[in-house]
Parts: structure tokens; C-alpha cells; sequence
């Protein structure tokens, strides 16, 4: 069976609707037998020998002409894991909203004729840029330059927690160049809400309490130091300009939400972050890291999954706090995904 390529179509004449869609999922019926099929479901076919090619071409020729490489690579070990999957494109089965997919990939043991898709997935290479504003609701397919592929599943978030706060009032704080030292109400700040440490160790019983500029002005802002909330903002961005705005904004809607956020530099993001906390003699592991970016952040796959593998190697969620200058927050998780 030979196909014929037109406006980024290949047209399969005879049988070809019982023998590749009716019985295996692929491409849209066109009335009678035909049968369209996207150029990468053409290029799987030639890769099986189910079609001798498409207008004269064979695999080769036609990757080269429709540049369809890197979909090949994601579509076949998609096939290849037990999976039927469409294009998603206009008007083709299974495509409701495709906005942001290449592929609508469907439950096992189910296809385009039964409405329910399991994952869309687009394809990325490494070396391509990603707009954070565009991930959610979307797995990412990156195939890189050996040709190995590794899933990423995005999903919106929703921060949760059973953190109970119990603030004291107008204590005394001292700001420093980047933190602020508390010396009265340390236990109750440090024991029943995990802000700060302890100036002489982390096990230390005694002594001042260091707090962040970050606490420092969240604390401030709540009335439980008698200091003025501007006067740590402005320190703030003094020592690390317009972005501790949006940290804070993320910090507070964390410590709003009942959960703990502790720094994350040791991991490498903004924060660590508890969602159960009773205190701080009863510590948990904390469950997920946040990184604080701009809406209009840009990921390069490399260093998206770089965070994705360090949380999953500490046991953690890696999510993204995507903040503007209002400090409107959208959150997104990323992990690794096997389909």
C-alpha cells in the first residue's frame, strides 16, 4: 500500500480504515475506507512494514521531508509501551482542548473512539526553551541528544498543611545586614512555629533567635515584632532587589496555607517545606521544594530536570511558584513520570 502526502496528510487508500484505525487507532476516517494519518503515524507504519510508503518514499525520505524525527522517537515508545495515541490536531479523534500537546494518549486497552485520554504530551528536545506559563495539565516528552526520553508530568498545585499558628506580640527584633536577631520570645517563636535558629546551634536550648529577612517581615506584619514592616522590606531589597517581593509574597501564602517553609538552599530552590508540624521537638521530613520564578520564566530542559531529579532524590515534590509583581501566585508541580 502506497500513501499519497498532501498538506501535511497522509492519505491511505483501500482498507486501510478496518486494517489501522478500526483495529489499532491510528489516523481519522475520511468516509468509506480511506483513511487519514498524521506523517509521523505514516513514518511508524513504514517502521513496521504495514505500508511499502508514501509516495514512493520510504522511512528515511519521508523523516527528512516533514522533520517529524523527534515525534517518531516519542511515538513509537508510546506504541511500543502498549499505548494507542492520536495527533492532536483540529477535528482529529479525541482532540477536545489541544492547545499546548503534540499527542492525546490514551488509558491501556483503549482508543480514540472511546473519549478518554490518559496524558497529553508534547514533545521537546533538550535544547529547546520551555515558557513556564505553558506547562500544566501537559506531560513533557524530552528526547535528547542520544535519543533517550524522559517523562515529566506538570499539574497545577495546591499547597496544603496542618501547621496551627500561635504568635506572641511586639517583641523585640535588631536587624543585621540580611537577618534579623530575636533575644525575648525565642521559645514560642522557635519551638511552636519553626521560625528562625538558634544563634548558638541548632540544639542549642538558650539564647537569641536568627530569623530571616523573610520572617522577619512576615512577623512584622502579624504585629509579633515591634518592627516596622517596611523597614525589613526595604532591607530586603537592598540585599537581593525586586525578588525577595515575590519570595515573600510565596512565603506568606505558604505560612497562609498551614504549611512550614524553611530555607532551601541546602536543596538547591527557595524553600523546604513542612505541611505537618507540631513542633519542631517533633520534626518531620519536610514534603516538597519550591523555586520562586517569574511568570514569563523560560526552563531550559537541562536545568528543569536537574530539580526534578534532585527532589526525587531527596523523596520530595519539586514545585514552582510562578509569581508577578502583584504577587499573584500560580503553582505547578513537575516529577518524573513512567508511562
Amino acid at each position: 500500500m502506497q500513501g499519497r502526502l498532501e498538506d501535511g496528510v497522509v492519505h491511505l487508500p483501500g482498507d486501510a480504515r478496518q486494517r489501522f484505525h478500526d483495529s489499532r487507532g491510528y489516523g481519522r476516517p475520511t468516509g468509506g475506507d480511506d483513511l487519514e494519518v498524521a506523517p509521523v503515524e505514516a513514518a511508524h507504519l513504514l517502521s513496521r512494514d504495514d505500508i511499502d510508503g508514501v509516495d514512493g518514499m520510504g522511512l528515511r525520505e519521508l523523516l527528512a521531508r516533514t522533520g517529524t524525527t523527534l515525534d517518531f522517537v516519542v511515538y513509537k515508545d508510546l506504541r511500543d509501551r502498549g499505548f494507542y495515541l492520536s495527533p492532536a490536531r483540529e477535528g482529529w479523534p479525541g482532540v477536545g482542548d489541544a492547545a499546548g500537546a503534540d499527542f492525546l494518549v490514551y488509558p491501556r486497552g483503549k482508543g480514540p473512539w472511546d473519549g478518554e485520554v490518559e496524558h497529553r504530551v508534547r514533545v521537546v528536545g533538550e535544547r529547546e526553551s520551555i515558557p513556564v506559563s505553558s506547562l500544566g495539565d501537559v506531560v513533557l516528552a524530552i528526547v535528547d541528544e542520544d535519543g533517550d526520553l524522559t517523562y515529566f508530568d506538570t499539574e497545577g498545585y495546591s499547597p496544603e498543611g496542618t501547621a496551627a499558628e500561635d504568635l506572641p506580640a511586639d517583641l523585640d527584633a535588631e536587624l543585621l545586614s540580611d537577618r534579623a536577631l530575636v533575644w525575648d520570645g525565642v521559645d514560642r517563636l522557635y519551638q511552636r512555629g519553626f521560625f528562625g535558629q538558634r544563634l548558638y546551634g541548632r540544639n542549642a536550648d538558650s539564647g537569641p533567635l536568627q530569623l530571616s529577612l523573610l520572617e522577619a517581615a512576615y512577623l512584622a506584619r502579624a504585629d509579633a515584632l515591634a518592627t516596622d514592616e517596611a523597614d525589613v522590606v526595604s532591607r530586603g531589597r537592598d540585599v537581593e532587589g525586586d525578588r525577595f517581593d515575590r519570595r515573600l509574597a510565596v512565603y506568606a501564602a505558604l505560612r497562609g496555607a498551614k504549611t512550614v517553609p524553611k530555607s532551601g538552599f541546602k536543596f538547591g530552590s527557595d524553600f523546604r517545606v513542612y505541611t505537618e508540624f507540631e513542633s519542631v521537638s517533633d520534626l518531620s521530613h519536610s514534603e516538597f521544594l519550591v523555586r520562586v520564578v517569574a511568570p514569563d520564566h523560560t526552563f531550559v530542559p537541562r536545568d528543569l530536570s536537574l530539580d526534578v531529579r534532585l527532589a526525587g532524590g531527596v523523596r520530595k515534590r519539586m514545585v514552582f511558584a510562578l509569581t508577578d509583581d502583584n504577587g499573584e501566585i500560580d503553582w505547578l508541580s513537575v516529577s518524573r513520570l513512567t508511562p
